[in-house]
């Protein structure tokens, strides 16, 4: 007799409105033990929306800075006392994909040493916006064992537990962060070519880009300031790379400008030539831009990071929405 593996859905968010109505009946088609939604102080109706659907609800105390690795531990916590064999992860702006739970159960199943599977996961707007086009590509992630997963996977939930949850304590990269740990155990991460879900970036403006940036730079250091040593030397490469191309080759080229230095300002030329590098690389032109561009927000992120961290200010998410 074929086993079927019990699983429960963790979904989290704050006003979604109709996209949290979508991800919400999503969860409920796929056939779910027990579906919990962990909302952040929403005001548009988002808790009554899941509990007229049956979801059991749990609503964080604000008191304690809100992250979404703590939205999800609470969701976790709230399950039944029988754990199930896996728990799916998504969040409110997510829609899953109904041939995704099957599939990736499925994988999980057969490969005992496999923590967490991970799929295609799509825009469901990528004409909307150049911005969305950059995040549907950008979610287009090698197949097979890879390092880390988004918000959005299947996870075997003894391996969960045998790794303590996600920090709470992130504000950003709280995934791969896990998924390190995860693999220190000897878990394995896998991304399957299966379609997972659509997602609703509802990015339509450079500053909502802008801050998505910075806070990826914001996660590369606070990345690296916990596991940036050897052997893992976790988003050290990240973090150089924005900081090298963010704000050395500009600091550099100003200070040629200030002072005369022709060859400082020759620096700048280094921008349009990792252009074209990229460009040549992917084939697409806008990507390779941005993708050069963003080092910028990303490096000021870094920066953030480290002021708050020398001053002893308290982390407060960098949210685009």
């Amino acid at each position: 007799m074929t086993h079927i593996p019990v699983i429960d859905a963790v979904a989290i968010g704050r006003n979604e409105g109709q996209r949290l109505i979508r991800c919400l009946d999503s969860l409920l088609a796929a056939g779910f033990r027990q579906i919990v939604y962990v909302d952040s102080c929403s005001t548009d109706g988002s808790v009554q929306a899941a509990e007229t659907r049956g979801i059991k609800v749990v609503q964080l105390d604000m008191s304690t800075p809100f992250t979404a690795a703590r939205a999800r531990n609470a969701g976790v916590a709230a399950l039944p006392g029988v754990p199930a064999e896996h728990i799916q992860f998504i969040d409110g702006d997510c829609m899953l994909n109904p041939d995704w739970l099957p599939q990736a159960s499925g994988f999980l199943t057969e490969n005992p040493h496999a923590a967490v599977a991970c799929g295609r996961l799509r825009e469901i707007a990528p004409d909307a916006s150049l911005y969305n086009r950059l995040i549907d590509e950008e979610w287009n992630t090698p197949t097979g064992q890879t390092k880390a997963c988004g918000g959005i996977a299947l996870i075997r939930t003894k391996a969960f537990v045998a790794a303590g949850g996600f920090n709470s304590a992130l504000i950003a990269g709280e995934e791969p962060e896990l998924c390190l740990r995860l693999r220190q155990l000897g878990w394995q991460i896998w991304r399957l070519e299966t379609e997972m879900a659509l997602h609703d970036a509802a990015m339509h403006r450079f500053d909502q880009w802008w801050r998505r940036s910075k806070r990826a730079g914001y996660s590369y250091a606070l990345g690296a300031a916990l596991h940036g040593k050897a052997p893992e030397r976790h988003n050290v490469a990240q973090t150089r790379r924005a900081l090298a191309w963010g704000l050395g080759i500009p600091l550099a080229a100003i200070l040629g400008a200030v002072f005369a230095h022709p060859i400082l300002v020759i620096l700048l030329l280094a921008w349009p030539l990792q252009i074209i590098r990229l460009w040549h690389r992917d084939g697409d032109l806008v990507r390779a831009a941005f993708l050069t561009l963003g080092k910028l927000p990303e490096a000021l992120g870094i920066l953030e990071y480290w002021a708050k961290r020398l001053v002893g200010r308290d982390e407060r998410l960098i949210e685009y929405k």
